[in-house]
């Protein structure tokens, strides 16, 4: 396996792999980690995925204290009243409420908030951990070939020697330009540059102590500054970094914003500042033949709603399991072949999400007037109206959880498909077992969750002390050689949550089949859930 690029993304689906024992290289241009401000916030699915490799404590140990609140204000500048504060728990108030709810409509794990330059370095640790996967830098992709009976990639080392790495599939997890998606000639459709905005990272090491300020608002996640320049300040996780974007002529101009926006003088070093553009836009295809893409390579959002990473970060995890399903003898054909048909409707799904927030954000942006200020009755009434405006539309950025947990796969070759299924919303979550849908979290036992007891393969949950006579498929998937297991869960609750007596996971967690009774044919549901 050759992995291209050296991201979340693709680290995360290294670590996955290398802990199934897969043998993988990934490689990276650069030549270390970067300390620049791109993604700031594991959302909640991202979180459980981390949790079932072991990575969720280290990544909370990493990130933002859990004590910190992660509020979101809107205001003229930080050292006056705020026009509205957008109230969200810590990781550590989170995490009080979801040990309290058992109805499966809570993640088992809350958001965490941690900068991409911090998650980088401990992916990256992880990864080199692991026997089975090689990590380069300096390393660059130059460009690929493939066969039916694998794939070969050109790659430039720092030293400026060219060799080639022979693989039997090559994923690209090298962002938005990509080269893996350029050399397989797919492109990218949908809408693109609608909006520049200089990012500038700061480091001002009293700021966070001094909040609030005056009568300023108190602490939190997000600023976002009611002027004409999209002002928006970010506090990253050590609250020592911040990132301010704006729309600003020049990036010189970047060097004074953090004090205009702050309101008072502070003390910062400017450490970085780049241009970046708000795009909308999806892979035609997810690959081809031997050679896949993942995360920013196959789908691009705005930042709004934080399903970027996240995103990826799915993508990552759903063709793990199926590489290492394949390249282990027991995967069909259907099983990498669904990948595109499961993710491709993700990524378009979750580019809408995005649409839908920053739709929400330019609304409530476009009833700035330049009287704003003023100690008018007419200055007075842009306030309120585009405080009015911001209460309706600026939680569209922020609420998320349907699109992170509520996400299911439909049409899916792989998937035993019930006619219909529930709405897919973005803002609200309803937990459901529908087939292709993730499953709830809930509590059984001494208070362990569900998730916590569910292995890397195929899982039956037999639920309400069914007496349903399962060995047929059991048969059926040991024949497949597939990984499978069996769980009795006697609790009420589990039956009562999820509505069936039987549920067949998939090794992501994702609901294959459900009923009440046995398979009339359990060879033929073995075979289609396992792509034979």
């Amino acid at each position: 396996m050759l992995i291209v690029g050296a991201g979340p993304v693709g680290l995360t689906l290294a670590i996955a792999l290398g802990q199934r024992g897969i043998r993988c290289t990934l490689i990276e241009k650069k030549a270390a980690p970067e300390f620049l401000p791109k993604m700031e916030r594991c959302n909640a699915r991202t979180m459980e995925m981390f949790r079932r490799m072991g990575l969720a404590e280290k990544v909370r140990a990493a990130g933002l204290a859990c004590d910190i609140p992660m509020d979101v204000y809107i205001a003229l500048a930080m050292n006056e009243a705020p026009l509205l504060r957008l109230k969200y728990p810590s990781v550590a108030e989170a995490k009080a409420d979801i040990a309290t709810c058992n109805d499966g409509s809570m993640p088992l794990e809350p958001y965490q908030l941690i900068s991409q330059y911090t998650l980088e370095p401990l992916l990256t640790c992880e990864a080199e951990r692991l026997p089975s996967v090689t990590v380069r830098y300096g390393c660059e992709f130059l460009s690929l070939g493939q066969n039916a009976e694998g794939a070969t990639a050109s790659v430039r080392h720092a030293a400026g020697a060219a060799t080639d790495i022979a693989a039997q599939y090559i994923v690209g997890c090298d962002g938005g330009a990509s080269a893996v998606r350029k050399q397989l000639g797919i492109t990218l459709r949908g809408d693109g540059d609608l909006l520049r905005l200089y990012q500038a990272l700061y480091y001002s090491p009293r700021l966070y102590d001094m909040i609030p300020i005056g009568d300023g608002p108190g602490r939190g996640r997000h600023y976002h500054i009611a002027d004409g320049q999209s002002t928006f300040l970010i506090m990253q996780d050590s609250t020592k970094h911040w990132t301010l974007h704006a729309s600003v002529d020049a990036p010189e101009q970047m060097a004074g914003e953090l004090e205009r926006t702050v309101g008072v003088p502070i003390q910062y070093d400017m450490l970085y500042v780049g241009a970046w553009k708000l795009n909308l836009l999806l892979a035609e295809r997810y690959g081809s033949a031997r050679v896949f893409l993942a995360g920013d390579a196959a789908h691009l959002v705005i930042p709004t709603g934080g399903l970027g990473m996240n995103t990826g970060v799915g993508d990552a995890i759903d063709l793990s399991w199926k590489l290492a399903a394949t390249l282990r003898g027991w995967g069909g054909a259907n099983l990498l072949a669904s990948y595109e048909i499961e993710r491709r409707q993700i990524g378009d799904r979750n580019i809408e999400a995005s649409r839908y927030a920053w739709l929400g954000r330019r609304r409530w942006r476009a009833q700035y007037r330049p009287d704003i200020r003023d100690a008018t009755a007419a200055g007075q009434a842009t306030r309120d109206n585009l405080t009015r405006v911001a209460a309706i539309e600026q939680p569209k950025s922020n609420e998320m959880i349907g699109a992170e947990l509520g996400y299911r796969y439909v049409d899916s070759p792989i998937i035993w498909e019930a006619p219909g299924g529930p709405e897919h919303l973005f803002r609200e979550y309803v937990p459901t077992t529908w087939p292709g849908a993730r499953l709830p979290h809930i509590w059984v036992g001494d208070e362990r969750p569900i998730q916590d007891l569910i292995g890397d393969g195929y899982t039956l949950l037999r639920l309400g002390g069914t007496a349903a006579d399962t060995s047929g498929l059991e048969q059926a998937m040991h024949a497949l050689e597939a990984p499978f297991e069996t769980l009795t869960v006697s609790e009420t609750v589990a039956r009562d949550v999820y509505g069936y007596d039987l549920i067949l996971l998939r090794p992501d967690m994702h609901v294959a089949w459900r009923g009440n009774a046995a398979p009339s044919d359990p060879g033929q549901l073995a075979a289609r859930v396992t792509g034979h």
